[in-house]
């Protein structure tokens, strides 16, 4: 008893990094890639960089996407899209 008692506060801190850490990171890890999978075309996005456009053309063989800007086209890999401002512009607005 006494050698698993000295692993015991080891074992609780595993415990919390996993709950805390570990967990929500691969939670969040499983959302990003299903919202890179739902993407199609004329969905409007917001890249990480923070660059707007509309969804012009998906690639499934290099995981890339076309977006239409102001600017032009421009080819962008599908993680580089901003999953939580893109979500918020798409959704329908709320009205009072």
């Amino acid at each position: 008893m006494g050698e698993i008692g000295n692993f015991l506060p080891f074992i609780a801190m595993f415990a919390v990094v996993y709950f805390f850490m570990i967990a929500p990171q691969m939670k969040r890890a499983k959302q990003e890639k299903a919202f890179a999978a739902s993407l199609k075309r004329g969905d409007k996005v917001v890249t990480k960089s923070g660059m707007h456009g509309k969804i012009v053309d998906l690639n499934d063989k290099d995981n890339s996407c076309v977006i239409e800007t102001l600017a032009g086209k421009i080819k962008f890999e599908r993680s580089a899209l901003s999953m939580e401002i893109s979500k918020k512009l798409n959704a329908p607005a709320k009205t009072k």
